[in-house]
């Protein structure tokens, strides 16, 4: 058996019915090289074949009876493939538009927990292009749970399925594969009270746990009366930040990464990732003008950090740290905004040596983090006092050559990612083979016009690079002014650390 993390359990817990928590990805690729066309069987015996580099896809959960720890991973006896494939035909004459439809609705449904967290949807009659004799080919639309993995770690799985060579290889037999015994219900229980044991003060926190209804009454009660004092509580209002539906939308632009190269060369000490924040934050400033908003206070963005070691990876699981940037919004000038977010970037120590999350999960259990979420949610604290942080923004580095999939090469990629109640818009930054792709998971109910951030980010580049030539090259050497920046665990952890030391404090008087 291997235990969930607090991290991984806790995207489990967050989970509801208009709040999937799994990770998306579309993939489209070209087939009008092959001799004949992919056809869905033969995905399937690839797919087999291949089963033993993902050893998750073989693997569900354990729950522990009255959730007295963590669920663990274990080898599912009843694996079947057919399970978790879906064939669908749009016709010879589908183009793009009708896919990302499709795949919206599908996105919309939550993974079901009886079986291995993930699914593929083979989508067939594809043509890419909008030219009526677009180019022959698939798509498939892959879903895979936050529990078991990361955006980055997300990468690395498809890297490992898909080919490096355009000629299509001999597809082998599948690797012997026996799941190894379910553990007896008297084990996982022995093994639970060996965790609550090794950390007595969780068992605190299952009491907790199950007097909910009570604590949350309690509670509510007491926020709907007083204003909040937490500092982490500084995010400006913006339209993002609502109660979402089920909807989901995705919205993407695909930019060449020489553009944005070219940009951070002008700008001088500066990254490519600090360029596609600028990018991301002069979309979100001129899609807030058009809808009306107010510009004056900069947005914060929550920025994921991956803290997987260079020596040691795995392709699974959750390994991230996370900040809170300043995007500098209420910067007019989109290239010195750039540098301002640098700067914000800069001064926080994530960005120099990220903090595990395990850091805060250990303070916190998961399953507490869920009833904090929950409550978050159910009092519509974002809508009565400030937000947290405005969006989340995550920039995953793809391969920068092609991959295919028995001869069909890999064209484009679309990725979405969860969303959280009073959290309607996310941006995932993807790029591969030369191009960076922004993709805008949005919650059509509450990102209103959403399509037009296609073209908002098109016009923002047109924008940073004609700033970045008419900065004055003596201004890039001025030193900046610390402006306000915090770090989502610092500041939790240092709340948490002073609410233990508290409660420790009374228990030794």
């Amino acid at each position: 058996m291997r235990q969930l993390s607090e991290l991984d359990a806790s995207f489990l817990y967050l989970e509801s019915e208009i709040a999937p928590m799994h990770i998306g990805s579309i993939y489209l690729f070209d087939a009008s090289e092959r001799e004949t066309p992919l056809a869905f069987s033969t995905f399937v015996a690839y797919l087999r074949s291949r089963l033993h580099v993902v050893p998750v896809f073989r693997q569900r959960l354990k729950e522990i009876p009255l959730r007295l720890g963590r669920p663990y991973w274990i080898d599912d006896p009843d694996f079947s493939i057919e399970r978790h494939l879906a064939y669908v035909s749009l016709g010879e004459n589908s183009r793009e538009a009708s896919l990302m439809t499709l795949a919206s609705r599908i996105l919309e449904e939550p993974l079901k927990r009886d079986r291995p967290l993930w699914h593929i949807t083979f989508v067939d009659g594809f043509r890419l292009g909008e030219e009526k004799d677009g180019k022959e080919g698939f798509a498939l639309i892959v879903k895979l749970h936050h529990a078991a993995i990361d955006a980055f770690s997300g990468e690395e799985i498809i890297g490992k399925l898909l080919e490096y060579t355009p000629e299509p290889q001999r597809i082998s037999a599948p690797r012997p594969w026996q799941p190894r015994p379910e553990p007896s219900e008297e084990r996982v229980m022995i093994q639970a009270a060996t965790n609550i044991l090794r950390a007595p003060w969780r068992f605190a926190s299952l009491a907790a746990g199950a007097a909910e209804t009570t604590a949350r009454g309690l509670i509510q009660k007491q926020l709907l009366k007083i204003p909040l004092p937490f500092p982490l509580f500084s995010a400006p209002h913006s339209p993002f930040n609502r109660q979402i539906t089920a909807n989901r939308k995705i919205v993407s632009a695909n930019i060449e990464l020489s553009r944005l190269k070219a940009i951070k060369a002008a700008l001088g000490d500066v990254t490519l990732n600090d360029v596609v924040l600028g990018l991301c934050a002069e979309t979100l400033r001129r899609y807030l003008g058009e809808q009306g908003a107010d510009t004056g206070q900069s947005l914060i963005a929550m920025t994921p950090i991956s803290v997987r070691s260079s020596t040691l990876r795995r392709t699974t699981g959750n390994q991230m740290s996370a900040m809170l940037l300043d995007l500098a919004t209420n910067e007019s000038d989109p290239a010195r905004r750039i540098r301002r977010i640098h700067w914000n970037a800069v001064a926080s120590e994530p960005y120099r040596e990220a903090i595990a999350a395990d850091r805060l999960t250990e303070l916190l259990p998961s399953s507490m983090l869920a009833l904090s979420a929950r409550l978050y949610s159910e009092l519509q604290i974002a809508q009565r006092y400030r937000p947290v942080f405005n969006l989340p923004i995550t920039n995953v580095p793809g391969p920068q050559v092609p991959l295919y999939l028995q001869g069909a090469k890999l064209a484009q990629q679309y990725n979405a990612a969860p969303l959280f109640d009073s959290m309607g818009l996310v941006i995932v930054a993807v790029s591969y083979q030369g191009s960076l792709t922004l993709n805008f998971t949005i919650c059509p109910d509450v990102v209103a016009q959403g399509d037009s951030l296609r073209n908002h980010v098109c016009e923002s580049l047109e924008a940073i690079e004609e700033a970045a030539g008419d900065l004055d090259p003596e201004e890039m050497h001025t030193p900046l002014i610390e402006t306000r920046n915090q770090t989502l665990l610092d500041d939790t952890i240092s709340l948490l650390e002073s609410a233990l030391k508290k409660l420790t404090g009374r228990f030794r008087r």
